[in-house]
């Protein structure tokens, strides 16, 4: 400690602004943190060092706070004797000897003056005196006494010069010659230069020492839970991240550029390494744009992908339904295994897999980036995501699923705030730098941490359960691309690449699963009876790559309407619907009539009708009310060949329509079609532009719309499907329409109408 006396204050403050100058640019960035308590200049004796305020090596103390500022001292001096030295090191001068490392700042207390000290603000200062410098607290001391201690260096400052150790009323003492009081330019920049470097944050430490050696990769058992190192704290030891009973699930916050993605990777990579793809499953949903995700599936930059991986979907940001789809996904695994647990009479995973173990069960970690979005809004999306989210985080821990949510937005956090039953299952909290709302009301740990560090705290936010870890730089294409490799070589036989749902990304038919699958039935016959061919629409946006299809048995009502004006997408329902029903019946077996009446569908429908050809014929606007009314005709004869009539803008023909041909109209044929033509394999997959359009080629606002037994609503506000077209409620679904995005409904099959994503055109 430094203790100042004697008449020349000037002198003395010149002695301070030097030490405390030498003491902040020699030492490493960061490494020397100040406390400044100047009650008669309110801080203006250390006005040069205010550069260092903001990033958190000043802070100074006003008027009546000494003693707080005593308790804080004397807080941080039992702190380190207690957990860093912790009876192993008499000081941090020898621990850094033995170590190599400093884990504690020098932390610098300047008194310059103020009232007479109270009598428990003497004891504490005296603590400090006698206890302080072994712990790196030190004081420097000008118009307050300091007690007689070997720790305290006491200089005297008067106009004739200045004496060196001197006694403590001033006397004798070394003779010394002051260097000059430093530029304020230099005290000022110096300061302004430490700050920036404290500020930009010490580089992160490498990926690998998140590792495990790589003879003792997939070595982990995940019967109990999932534990991974996910950084080192002060100390150098690592910060460890649990997943299990309890800590059941995680809640990660921070503001854009703070290491979110980083983090996650980091946790990622550093649980991947250690459990083998049998014991851990990732399912990983970023709401945000961007593909940062996607190097987790197979890619065409790098065919390897992450073998614990089965789901990773990337820029959702609009795509709500599929976070509905993924908790949906999660809910139906928890009934399985809990329907599992029942039959062998247990009630948690680690139990079940004690007693099944040749069954397959392993943890499940599910990975919600920006999760805010899921719950955005009042519809029935949000309404059904917050009630899967709560029940999946109350019972998901017995059954070893684990929720993992994530936002940089503090109205994510506060989404939640509203569920306190949610909330409180969500014990491990991640704060990243100034992260907001994460952390508990009164625990502000997170507003002072450096870059690439990180609050830690498993006990639901609370201030005991602070830990600050440094995370390693993960994000890195190469760094993140060799860990990737190496576990990919080690996939097990029956390892397949993760599904990757990208909702930029328009969907091929051909590339869809359940169209490979299409084949004419064995014997060259008919589909079993009440089943039927199945028309495919789109891809239904699910965790499976699923088609939305719907099948054409003999029946009533099994007929097709496309609504709205999207000429690609309706063009594009269409050409899937006629593509994968051709692929059901071998040439010759089916008749196929397309009919183009919009000539912005023309190259669309005439691409169609190619690849149909020869079981294909055309038509157009002079000649739709012949098809209509052969058709018509037709359903008499007993034929038992399907036909199936694909109509590009149907209602664009309402005149020609409106024609008599054979004694009718040919909107009148095409009704008699509708009514009479699915129970004799007879469909109508036609495109209007429109409800009303549809109605009025139906007969009128009032018909019945029963001939319609499935629709694909495009740009068709949810509103104007009705009763009739959607009985779940007289003011229609929940339905706004999105670019290349449709919305089904079979009222055969559906309680409910499904988002789908029309497949690309060929």
């Amino acid at each position: 400690h430094v203790h100042l006396t004697g008449a020349d204050r000037g002198g003395a403050d010149a002695v301070v602004a030097a030490l405390l100058l030498r003491a902040v640019g020699g030492a490493v960035p960061g490494a020397v943190r100040l406390a400044g308590y100047d009650p008669e200049h309110l801080g203006g004796g250390l006005a040069g060092f205010a550069p260092l305020a903001p990033a958190a090596l000043l802070t100074f103390v006003g008027p009546g706070g000494l003693t707080g500022l005593l308790d804080d001292l004397v807080d941080q001096i039992r702190r380190i004797n207690e957990k860093v030295l912790a009876g192993e090191h008499a000081s941090l001068r020898r621990l850094a000897a033995a170590t190599g490392r400093r884990p504690e700042p020098w932390r610098v207390a300047v008194l310059l003056g103020g009232d007479e000290l109270s009598r428990h603000e003497r004891a504490q200062l005296e603590r400090v005196v006698r206890t302080g410098p072994a712990c790196g607290v030190h004081l420097v001391v000008r118009g307050i006494a300091l007690p007689d201690d070997p720790s305290v260096t006491r200089i005297a400052v008067d106009g004739d010069g200045a004496r060196l150790g001197t006694a403590r009323d001033g006397s004798g003492g070394l003779p010394i010659r002051l260097d000059p009081a430093p530029p304020q330019v230099l005290v000022t920049e110096t300061c302004r230069q430490v700050a920036a470097h404290v500020a930009a944050g010490p580089p992160p430490a490498p990926f690998t020492a998140l590792l495990p050696p790589d003879d003792e990769m997939w070595r982990e058992e995940s019967s109990a839970g999932l534990t991974a190192p996910i950084g080192d704290g002060p100390l150098g030891r690592p910060v460890l991240l649990t997943l299990g009973d309890y800590p059941p699930h995680a809640l990660i916050g921070g503001p854009s550029g703070t290491g979110k993605t980083n983090l996650i990777y980091a946790w990622i990579g550093s649980l991947a390494a250690r459990y083998s793809p049998n014991e851990l499953e990732f399912y990983l949903l970023d709401f945000k744009e961007g593909v940062s995700f996607a190097r987790f599936a197979q890619g065409k930059r790098d065919p390897s992908w992450l073998p614990h991986m089965r789901l990773v979907g990337i820029n959702v940001n609009t795509d709500r339904e599929f976070g509905l789809a993924l908790l949906r996904f999660l809910a139906e695994e928890l009934r399985r295994r809990a329907d599992a647990a029942k039959r062998h009479e247990v009630t948690k995973l680690g139990e079940l897999r004690a007693v099944d173990p040749d069954g397959r069960w392993p943890r499940i970690v599910a990975v919600v980036d920006e999760f805010q979005m899921l719950l955005a809004g009042r519809d029935a999306v949000a309404r059904e995501a917050a009630d899967l989210l709560e029940d999946l985080a109350r019972r998901g821990r017995s059954q070893g699923i684990h929720l993992v949510l994530a936002s940089q937005d503090v109205r994510g956090i506060e989404a939640l705030w509203g569920r306190p039953a949610l909330v409180a299952q969500f014990t491990l909290r991640i704060a990243l730098p100034k992260a907001l709302r994460i952390l508990a009301e009164r625990n502000d740990a997170a507003q002072s941490l450096p870059r690439h560090h990180a609050v830690i705290n498993a006990e639901s936010g609370l201030v005991e359960g602070n830990e600050v870890a440094k995370i390693p730089g993960a994000s890195d294409w190469g760094t993140w691309s060799e860990l990737q490799n190496k576990l990919w070589k080690m996939r097990p036989p029956h390892a397949a690449p993760a599904r990757l749902f990208d909702g930029d990304a328009v969907p091929r038919l051909a590339d869809a699963p359940d169209f490979a699958a299409l084949a004419p039935p064995a014997d060259g016959g008919a589909p079993a009876p009440g089943r039927g061919p199945v028309a495919l629409l789109g891809e239904i946006i699910d965790v499976q790559a699923r088609s939305a299809g719907m099948r054409l048995p003999r029946a009533p009502g099994r007929n097709l309407a496309v609504l709205g004006t999207r000429v690609d997408e309706a063009c594009a329902v269409l050409d899937a619907a006629g593509r994968s029903l051709a692929r059901q019946h071998r040439p010759g077996t089916a008749r196929f009539s397309i009919a183009c009446l919009d000539p912005e569908a023309d190259l669309a429908a005439r691409s169609l009708f190619e690849a149909l050809s020869p079981d294909a014929n055309w038509y157009d606007e002079e000649s739709v009310a012949e098809l209509m009314a052969e058709t018509a005709a037709g359903l008499g004869s007993g034929s038992a060949e399907p036909h199936y009539l694909l109509l590009y803008a149907v209602d664009a023909a309402t005149g020609q329509l409106s024609a008599q041909v054979d004694g009718a109209t040919g909107l009148a044929h095409l009704r008699h079609v509708l009514h009479h033509g699915p129970e004799r394999r007879t469909h109508v997959l036609a495109w209007w532009r429109g409800v009303a359009r549809m109605r009025d080629d139906l007969g009128g606002p009032a018909s019945r719309t029963d001939q319609i037994g499935a629709w694909v609503a495009l740009d068709v506000q949810g509103a104007e499907l009705t009763s009739a077209l959607y009985p779940g409620g007289s003011g229609g679904p929940d339905w706004y329409p999105r670019p290349w995005r449709g919305l089904f409904f079979d009222r055969a099959v559906h309680r409910t109408a499904q988002v789908l994503i029309p497949y690309g055109l060929t």
